[in-house]
C-alpha cells in the first residue's frame, strides 16, 4: 500500500487492525484550504493548502476500571501507523482509570460514503466570488476608501472508526469573509464579517455599500463617558456572547458549583427561567445553512467532551426555551453524575426571539442609544456569575430619534451573557452571522439583534 495514495477510510481500518488494545477509536480528518487576502483595494496573496491528521485512541480494561491512551499526528502516512497505534496503546497502559469511561458506542449505522475519497476545496470555491471583490474594490477606490480583508474556505472529511463496529463519516465546508474598510487618513475604521458553506450567498458589494455608510457616520465623531446605556447589539456581538456561554454550561461544573449554573445549595439552574423574552437558544446539526457533525466527534476528553462518547448522534437540543435553561452539556458520564439527559455539544448555535424587526428597524425604533459594530478581546472575570469583559471595536455610534447621528468613542465592556438575557428587552429577526472574537472556532451562528436597556460600558477605550 503506497503512504501517497492510501486513502482515508483505509488508513482508519489498517489502525484497526494492528491494535491489540482492549477498545480502539481512530479518527482521520483530511483538511484542504483555501483563501485570498487583500489590502488597499488589492488582493496581496491566495493559497491552497492539505493535510491529513490521524488519532487513534486506545482504551484498556484492568482491575480498577478502564484507562485510555489517545495520540494525534499530522502527515500520516501507512508507514507512520504502527508507531502511532502502539504510542496510544502505551499511553492507556501507563494511565489511571478513566474517570469519564463507558462502553464504545455501539449500533450507529455506517455512513454509506465512508469508503468514498474525502471532499476538497480548492481555489475554484471564488471563482464567483473574486471578481465580485475586483468590482468592489473598484468602487471603494472611486468612494475615496480602502478594503483589507480575507476569505477563507475549509473543507475537512472526517472518518470515524471503532472496534465496535462504527464507520461514520462527515464533510464540513467552512468559509468566512472579513472586510474591513478605512478612510486613507486610517482614522476611520468599519468592519464586516460573513460566515459561509460555499461563497455562492455572500455578496462583497453589499458589505461594501455598508461600509461605506458606517465611515460617512464616522465623520462627525462625538465622545461619551462611561456609564450604563441603552445599547443595540448587532447580531455578531450577541453570538459571541452566547457561543462563550454555551462553551461554559458544560454539566457536571454547573453540578459541583463552579458556574453560573450552579443552584445555590447544591444541583443546576435547568428549569430556571433567564429571560422574560421567549428565547431558544438551540444547536441543529440539520440546521438548514448551518449543518453540522450529526454525530460525536471527540479528540480528547474534558469537561464537555469524552472519547468515549465518539460516534453517539447528536439531535436537535434546546439549551434555553421560551426562556426557561432547558439543557446543559453532558457527556454519558456526567450526565450520569448529574441526572440529567445526555445531550452533547454541537458545532452550531442558533437563538431565536420571536422577533421580526431588523437591526435597521430597530435602529429606527431607537430614541437614544448607541449601535455596536462588534466585540473583540473577551476574556472571563468571573465564572460564578459568567461575567466578561472586552472592548468594542470598528464602530460605536450614537442613535438619536432614529437616525444613527455619529460616532463615539470605543468602551470597554464588563456584562455576564446571562444577565444580559434577562435584561433584553426586544429580539430582533435572527439571521446567520459570523462571531468576530470567536470565528476562528466556531462559527455557525444565527442571531437576532438585542436590545439592552442599560448595558454597562464599564471605562472608556482609546483603540479602534
Amino acid at each position: 500500500m503506497s503512504p501517497r495514495t492510501t486513502k482515508p477510510h483505509e488508513i482508519v481500518e489498517r489502525a484497526l487492525e494492528m491494535s491489540t488494545a482492549d477498545g480502539c477509536v481512530t479518527i482521520a480528518d483530511e483538511e484542504s484550504s483555501a483563501n485570498l487576502r487583500w489590502a488597499g483595494n488589492a488582493l496581496t496573496t491566495n493559497g491552497v493548502t492539505r493535510g491529513r491528521t490521524l488519532t487513534v485512541i486506545a482504551t484498556v480494561d484492568g482491575a480498577e476500571g478502564t484507562a485510555s491512551g489517545v495520540v494525534s499526528r499530522s502527515a500520516v502516512t501507512a508507514a507512520d501507523l504502527e508507531p502511532l497505534v502502539r504510542a496510544a496503546e502505551a499511553a492507556a497502559r501507563g494511565a489511571g482509570p478513566a474517570e469519564d469511561a463507558q462502553p464504545l458506542v455501539e449500533g450507529t449505522p455506517t455512513s454509506p460514503d465512508f469508503t468514498d475519497a474525502p471532499a476538497e476545496t480548492g481555489s475554484a470555491v471564488f471563482a464567483d466570488f473574486a471578481p465580485a471583490l475586483g468590482e468592489a474594490f473598484a468602487r471603494a477606490r472611486a468612494g475615496g476608501r480602502e478594503l483589507y480583508g480575507f476569505a477563507n474556505h475549509e473543507m475537512t472529511s472526517t472518518y470515524v472508526g471503532t472496534s465496535t463496529g462504527l464507520r461514520l463519516r462527515h464533510d464540513q465546508p467552512n468559509g468566512t469573509l472579513e472586510l474591513n474598510a478605512k478612510s486613507p487618513d486610517r482614522t476611520r475604521s468599519a468592519w464586516a464579517g460573513r460566515s459561509t458553506r460555499d461563497f455562492k450567498d455572500v455578496d462583497p458589494a453589499v458589505m461594501d455599500a455598508e461600509l461605506a455608510q458606517r465611515l460617512v457616520w464616522a465623520q462627525r465623531r462625538t465622545e461619551l463617558p462611561a456609564g450604563r446605556y441603552e445599547t443595540l447589539l448587532p447580531p455578531t456581538a450577541v453570538a459571541d456572547l452566547l457561543i462563550y456561554q454555551l462553551w461554559s454550561s458544560a454539566a457536571r461544573d454547573a453540578a459541583e458549583g463552579r458556574t453560573v449554573f450552579s443552584k445555590p445549595g447544591g444541583g443546576t439552574r435547568v428549569g430556571e427561567k433567564l429571560s422574560s423574552l421567549p428565547l431558544t437558544l438551540r444547536s441543529d446539526p440539520h440546521e438548514p445553512g448551518l449543518e453540522s457533525a450529526p454525530f460525536v466527534i471527540a479528540h480528547s476528553s474534558g469537561d464537555d467532551a469524552s472519547v468515549f462518547d465518539n460516534g453517539l448522534p447528536i439531535t436537535a437540543t434546546d439549551w434555553v426555551r421560551d426562556g426557561k435553561l432547558d439543557r446543559l452539556v453532558t457527556t454519558r458520564h456526567s450526565a450520569g453524575l448529574t441526572g440529567l439527559p445526555v445531550a452533547p455539544g454541537a458545532g452550531n448555535l442558533i437563538l431565536d426571539g420571536g422577533g421580526e424587526r431588523s437591526l435597521e428597524e430597530m435602529v429606527a425604533g431607537t430614541a437614544s442609544g448607541l449601535l455596536l459594530t462588534c466585540l473583540w478581546y473577551i476574556r472571563e472575570v468571573d465564572p460564578a456569575t459568567l461575567l466578561l469583559t472586552g472592548l468594542t471595536r470598528d464602530g460605536v455610534y450614537r442613535v438619536e430619534n432614529g437616525e444613527v447621528v455619529g460616532e463615539v468613542n470605543n468602551f470597554r465592556f464588563n456584562e455576564s451573557p446571562v444577565d444580559l438575557l434577562s435584561r433584553a428587552s426586544e429580539a430582533g429577526r435572527s439571521e446567520k452571522t459570523l462571531p468576530r472574537e470567536w470565528g476562528d472556532w466556531f462559527t455557525r451562528a444565527s442571531m437576532p439583534a438585542l436590545r439592552v436597556p442599560d448595558f454597562n460600558m464599564s471605562s472608556v477605550s482609546k483603540g479602534v
